[in-house]
């Protein structure tokens, strides 16, 4: 790991930390400045020439702040001579940008792809987009993992005899079947049409919930419109215990205080893609580590190792 360099933007500079801990190598410094005129300059303060370099952002809010810092620090390490120079962006905000629904918008999905091969990354480290289809967007390789199996490991050893797995809508039923089958629940979703940004329509259940308990995964909750739609269907079905898993906990506007009023969801599990703040944090909020994951990642990328096995048919330990 000697030719390891690893740098984090200030957007979630802790799950940086933790991946150089599990990696046994020091967060390297980085100075970000901004001028009097409102731009930002930034210094990468460790030797990158033929090193191989990786830089951690999530592009958490300020989503554009932190793209323009990621955006510096790739120009800068490529300006550096870095050998080779991976994006690890934990989330990909602009992946939910991905296609062209509405007359005379911008595919954002694909432009700040391009953006980031051209400012120097030569690689992706990403994990859970928000659709598959963005992977195909970038011209560089991409490693997109996944955080089912961490999120599984919560739940194995508990009785889920009478648990079924529910994806808030079909769009989200293969990452939701991958959950079930790690788990050996069956799977159902709900039929949902969006109306907008934070407004969303669930008509249906697809599968079999009554009288279940039930663990509803996605792969963000933002508003959680989704989520407090999904519930009121799922009530219909007198639904028992109801656990909420997700791989980004953005918790936007006002969706900590939507949640705090559900009474009969026990738990939050999420993964630390994201940043927590402390006025974020519900008693039921449960926080799984994909810093492993990505560490292991980083290792083998660098030693030129396969990294498919991390994202294809994962499994834990029961």
């Amino acid at each position: 790991m000697g030719q390891i360099t690893v740098f984090s933007g200030s957007a979630h500079r802790q799950l940086a930390e933790e991946i150089c801990a599990v990696l046994g190598v020091e967060l390297s410094p980085a100075h970000i400045q901004r001028f009097s005129n409102d731009c930002l300059q930034v210094q990468l303060q460790a030797n990158c020439r033929q090193r191989d370099v990786y830089i951690v952002q999530p592009l958490v809010p300020p989503v554009q702040e932190h793209l323009m810092e990621l955006l510096l620090m790739l120009d800068a390490a490529r300006g550096a001579s870095a050998a080779q120079i991976t994006a690890v962006i934990p989330f990909y905000a602009y992946a939910r940008s991905d296609k062209k629904d509405a007359p005379r918008i911008s595919i954002a999905g694909r432009l700040v792809a391009d953006l980031l091969a051209t400012a120097g990354a030569s690689r992706v480290l990403t994990m859970a987009l928000h659709a598959p289809q963005v992977h195909g967007f970038f011209s560089v390789p991409v490693d997109h993992l996944t955080a089912i199996a961490e999120l599984a490991k919560h739940f194995v050893g508990r009785d889920l005899s009478n648990t079924v797995v529910v994806s808030p809508d079909l769009g989200n039923a293969k990452p939701a079947t991958q959950f079930a089958r790690i788990l050996n629940l069956p799977v159902a979703a709900g039929s949902k049409q969006r109306i907008a940004d934070d407004r969303v329509v669930i008509d249906a259940i697809v599968g079999d919930v009554r009288n279940k308990n039930v663990i509803i995964l996605d792969d963000e909750i933002a508003t959680a419109g989704s989520i407090i739609e999904l519930l009121e269907r799922l009530r219909e079905h007198r639904v028992q215990r109801v656990s909420l898993a997700c791989t980004h906990g953005l918790f936007t506007g006002k969706a900590v205080q939507r949640l705090a009023a559900q009474a009969d969801v026990e738990e939050i599990v999420m993964t630390n893609t994201v940043p927590l703040s402390e006025d974020k944090v519900l008693p039921t909020m449960r926080v799984r580590s994909v810093a492993p994951l990505f560490a292991e990642a980083i290792k083998r990328i660098h030693l030129g190792e396969s990294v498919s096995s991390l994202f294809v048919n994962p499994s834990v330990e029961r």
